[in-house]
């Protein structure tokens, strides 16, 4: 098939491989995307199977707690500039008040709630808000979670909610503990929260690409199983919440940080905002199609 400048882009976003190896990796796999993702990464010239989310869209994350309930939710706007705006931040809060108190199981759902006892529903509220403001504004997704008084909830929104993220633990009333959890989720992203979380497809795949890796290195066949399980302890310490080094504390792991408290992390949700949005359309092809004829 034709390998178009479009898909040579998006692979160069997900490796940071070059531009001519995503090229050659794309022909190699005939426009499969995440097939080229590993033949680079087999090929050595991928470190990492990590995709860089292209976001675009503007607005903030917000989180609110009442008593054993927390939300946290992102609402998306057409510029940083509207962030800043005081019935921006009050569209936040009155959001958050009523998701955290209504539990709707969906944004759908959500939006045709009866908001303050007057028949205006959730949805109304934010096109009033709209026409005031005069930019697109939308309650993009939010996640809400439970918890029983033995347990503790860690909030955290970073650059003024840019990121946000809810966990929460169980075992602990000990909000500090969870708050730390929290901000080290928001710096390292980790994708679970244990192995245990990882599917036996997933962590297959890994296995197989690792061996590929090594093989393409010219490691000897007979040392290169060894060699793939400690290079998998280091694909889940990039992944799993628990097996990373803790960024307050790097010699010590976040699972000894929060067993040390008697605790266990039972979740957590981290938003970013405009993750996996696509952002508009940029005129990348003038700038490499005549290496892509090549």
């Amino acid at each position: 098939m034709a390998i178009t400048a479009k898909m040579v882009k998006e692979l160069r976003e997900k490796t940071g491989a070059g531009m001519m190896d995503c090229k050659k990796a794309l022909q190699e796999t005939e426009g499969d995307i995440d097939k080229a993702v590993d033949y680079l990464r087999e090929k050595g010239i991928s470190k990492a199977a990590k995709k860089a989310d292209r976001i675009a869209a503007e607005g903030s994350t917000y989180i609110e707690v009442v008593d054993n309930s927390a939300v946290l939710l992102e609402v998306n706007c057409e510029t940083d500039f509207v962030t800043k705006n005081d019935q921006f931040k009050n569209l936040l809060a009155e959001l958050g008040k009523h998701i955290v108190n209504q539990k709707p199981e969906t944004v759908e759902e959500a939006l045709q709630q009866e908001l303050h006892g007057n028949g205006d529903t959730v949805e109304t509220y934010i096109n009033s808000t709209v026409a005031t403001i005069g930019e697109k504004i939308s309650l993009r997704r939010f996640t809400v979670l439970t918890k029983t008084d033995n347990d503790a909830f860690g909030s955290y929104l970073h650059m003024g909610g840019r990121i946000g993220v809810l966990a929460l633990l169980e075992g602990t009333t000990d909000e500090d503990l969870a708050k730390d959890v929290a901000m080290h989720v928001a710096a390292v992203n980790p994708r679970y929260v244990s192995r245990d979380a990882v599917s036996e497809e997933e962590v297959n795949h890994e296995r197989e690409v690792l061996k590929t890796q090594a093989l393409n290195e010219g490691k000897p066949a007979n040392i290169v199983e060894k060699m793939v399980e400690g290079r998998l302890g280091k694909f889940f310490e990039e992944i799993c919440l628990l097996e990373q080094s803790f960024v307050k504390d790097p010699d010590q792991k976040v699972k000894k940080i929060v067993a040390d408290k008697g605790a266990t992390v039972q979740t957590f949700i981290r938003y970013e905002v405009g993750e996996g949005m696509e952002k508009r359309e940029e005129n990348f092809a003038d700038e490499v199609m005549s290496q892509i004829k090549k």
